[in-house]
């Protein structure tokens, strides 16, 4: 298959023309516009530095459905009886900053660059980018965050500097998503750490079709409660 070059009118091609390994295009830029018409078919940025902007439609695709979500009953009880406090869109870009430096900290390559920092913060202000910080009294020990459209959250990363914290940020996600009526959580590519939460791999025809039920004409996004 072809990999396509983008050019300025923020279109993508069809997710079906992605590569076996999901490469669907090169080029463009990290405008907001172009990045919600990405999300809306699926479509996310995944680079490294030195590299073009690449986009992807990775397929098979992990998702969690919310209401079919699980957590084992050891870190349940641990959830319950935590005494941190959990928080949202009160620490974006701490949030996204850390789980960059997270990944460099352990020796890895991150894809989020200061220009992916930034245009997320833009997707943020906008209302379409979203984090979850969970605190120990006023230190920021774990978080996520994503880009919510209709009736989808698109994760794309998290991070932890205690245990269970991350996860704990995972649980009190799908129980706000759970609130706002979101019924899909996307988590790209598969982990063997997701699977303990009940995440599944869907094909990438079902997960289209999921989006386009799901997300209908996209105007404001209602703000999340914390």
């Amino acid at each position: 298959m072809t990999v396509f070059r983008l050019n300025r009118d923020c279109t993508f091609p069809h997710p079906k023309h992605a590569e076996s390994d999901g490469l669907l295009a090169v080029g463009g830029d990290l405008s907001a516009k172009r990045l919600i018409n990405g999300y809306r078919d699926g479509i996310f940025p995944w680079y490294s530095e030195g590299d073009p902007i690449l986009w992807w439609y990775t397929h098979p695709r992990f998702v969690i459905y919310p209401d079919r979500f699980t957590a084992g009953k050891r870190l349940m009880r641990y959830w319950k009886k935590t005494s941190y406090t959990f928080t949202i869109d009160q620490a974006f870009s701490q949030v996204i900053g850390l789980c960059g430096s997270s990944r460099t900290g352990r020796g890895e390559e991150t894809w989020i660059l200061p220009e992916m920092r930034e245009a997320y913060g833009q997707l943020h202000e906008l209302g379409y980018a979203h984090s979850v910080e969970c605190w120990d009294v006023d230190r920021l020990v774990g978080g996520l965050y994503g880009v919510e459209l209709g009736g989808v959250f698109f994760g794309e990363s998290m991070f932890s500097t205690v245990s269970n914290s991350s996860k704990f940020c995972l649980i009190y996600l799908v129980e706000q998503a759970r609130k706002r009526g979101v019924q899909l959580i996307d988590c790209q590519m598969t982990t063997r750490h997701l699977l303990q939460f009940g995440a599944v791999e869907i094909s990438g025809e079902k997960f289209y079709q999921h989006l386009q039920l799901l997300i209908a004409d996209i105007g404001p996004q209602p703000a999340w409660k914390i």
